[in-house]
């Protein structure tokens, strides 16, 4: 596959610059969201027009995540919608279902959040017991989700539930769409972190209705399986460009603090930028063409544990610094700066979107052609 961008693509990013820098995005939130959907930088991954998004090629795509990324744009609390639900109903939703709910997705006015995991069944998918009932012509959804990102802000959950009773692992699952904002039925309780804030959240459903089911029901497997190759396709290449920017001022804070000079570190930070060249082309070529069924997998598992690695070796970078920070340990307090808050939140990356050890099983047994074990046949 070519790597290179073409003069069209070139001409994409002189586009999306100066638009970046002729608007300023303050803290991002609501507001950042709406500005990007009034200008149609939302949805560019669309195939489809009419929902107020810019036409724009794959490698379109990639240019404007690029520059977003370039000039340190605020993360996107409506990318959940925009990059996991507006594909999965272009893939499976009926009409009435686009035309409700991407035009929202598209101004940057509706935002949603994405009911997977549970306690019992974070990795494991296909053990959800969050149920759903049919009453008259709606589903009526009880259980509780956990991890749940957004999930204080978002205004639509996306609802993996079981919806046949008596049903065991990915037999029996619907996939629904279900408003927030149901006082009494759906509760948010945010999840302190260690590093001290609360990006994942515990959500609690009590007989909330459901607007609909997207595909048919007992469909959902289908649908949610579908929706993860998605999350783990375009978006894990818009990733690598904010790993890259982290990186980078890893490689800064070495030179000035004269820790390069170590020659072990050294060898660490070279390696970590190979890593990432190699992840980057594998991104491409996933995307260039037809993907294997573990290609998902394999951008996990290469992601995730470089991740970590970044984290720890940021850390080593600091040394003693890194442990005491300014005012990391302060009576009454716990503060802390860029390096620590990501060394900490990236002992997660090998646990959330699905764990390493998942990951591995889904090669050996799609991939490989390995017996899956007891416990994951149904």
């Amino acid at each position: 596959m070519d790597f290179a961008f073409g003069d069209e693509d070139e001409d994409f990013r002189a586009v999306a610059r100066e638009w970046l820098e002729a608007h300023p995005w303050g803290e991002g939130g609501r507001a950042w969201e709406r500005q990007l959907g009034a200008d149609g930088w939302v949805g560019l991954g669309w195939e489809a027009e009419g929902y107020g998004n810019r036409r724009a090629t794959l490698t379109q795509q990639v240019v404007w995540a690029e520059e977003y990324a370039r000039v340190g744009a605020p993360g996107r609390v409506g990318h959940i919608g925009e990059k996991l639900l507006a594909p999965t109903l272009l893939a499976y939703g009926d009409e009435e279902q686009k035309n409700r709910f991407l035009p929202g997705i598209a101004r940057g006015e509706e935002l949603w959040c994405q009911g997977y995991s549970e306690p019992g069944a974070g990795s494991d998918l296909a053990g959800v017991r969050t149920r759903a009932e049919r009453d008259g012509g709606v589903h009526r959804v009880t259980g509780q989700k956990i991890w749940t990102s957004l999930a204080r802000d978002a205004d639509w959950c996306f609802v993996l539930a079981r919806t046949e009773a008596g049903s065991r692992r990915h037999h029996g699952l619907s996939f629904l769409l279900v408003p927030m904002d149901q006082p009494g039925r759906v509760e948010v309780r945010p999840i302190r972190q260690m590093t001290g804030t609360s990006e994942f959240n515990e959500v609690f459903f009590d007989g909330a209705e459901a607007v609909g089911v997207v595909g048919r029901e007992g469909d959902g497997w289908r649908v949610a399986m579908g929706l993860l190759a998605v999350e783990r396709g375009v978006s894990t290449l818009v990733q690598q460009i904010g790993f890259e920017a982290e990186l980078a001022r890893v490689l800064r804070l070495a030179v000035e603090n004269g820790a390069v000079a170590d020659p072990v570190l050294k060898g660490a930070l070279v390696r970590q930028w190979a890593e990432l060249r190699v992840m980057r082309w594998n991104a491409l070529r996933t995307l260039g063409g037809p993907a294997g069924a573990g290609a998902p997998s394999v951008a996990k598992l290469l992601w995730g544990r470089w991740h970590q690695r970044l984290g720890e070796l940021a850390m080593a970078v600091r040394g003693a610094a890194g442990v005491t920070g300014p005012g990391a340990w302060s009576p009454g307090a716990y503060e802390l700066d860029d390096v620590q808050r990501a060394f900490l939140f990236s002992r997660a990356d090998t646990i959330y979107g699905g764990s390493d050890e998942i990951q591995r099983d889904i090669i050996a047994e799609r991939v490989l052609g390995l017996p899956r074990d007891a416990k994951g046949s149904s």
